[in-house]
């Protein structure tokens, strides 16, 4: 008689079960790295809105700080590609993602104040899922230092980032 060739069942089954437990204590370090991911974008993205705040005031001292996202990015139907496209409505700052609010789990907003010039603004990241896209709120102002706070909406009385 010829022995069939091949795995058995036992075999199979013990191969799926090494799988499976080395899936299990590799699955919370990819959650954990995804985190910790989306919360050094979000901190870098809080950089470029303060960064892009103070060339924007710099660049429009009529205006003052910028009251929205939508104003420091490219604006509706601007390239940001020819020279001297950049207006005080679309002052092409930062990129068309962070200008939209949502970027890499996290949602951004920026306020800026009533008074034309506008001498001060606010701006907050938090996560789009609390625990699932990020830990970490963000937020930030006309001082630069950016605030961050673990459980709720960060405020300029939280503790600065390190």
């Amino acid at each position: 008689m010829r022995k069939a060739k091949g795995f058995s069942l036992i075999e199979l089954m013990i191969v799926v079960a090494i799988i499976l437990i080395v899936a299990a204590i590799a699955l919370p370090n990819l959650i954990r790295s995804k985190l910790a991911a989306n919360e050094a974008s979000a901190t870098s993205s809080m950089r470029s809105i303060n960064t892009a705040e103070i060339a924007y005031n710099v660049t429009y001292p009529n205006v003052g700080y910028s009251a929205t996202l939508s104003v420091l990015g490219p604006g509706s139907g601007s390239n940001c590609v020819t020279a001297g496209s950049a207006t005080s409505t679309g002052a092409c700052l930062i990129d068309n993602v962070l200008q939209s609010g949502t970027k890499s789990g996290y949602v951004f907003s920026l306020t800026g104040s009533a008074l034309v010039p506008a001498t001060t603004y606010t701006s907050t990241g938090d996560p789009q899922v609390a625990g699932t896209s990020g830990q970490r709120h963000f937020y930030s102002d006309a001082t630069g230092v950016i605030r961050a706070n673990q459980t709720n909406a960060a405020t300029s009385a939280d503790s600065p980032i390190q």
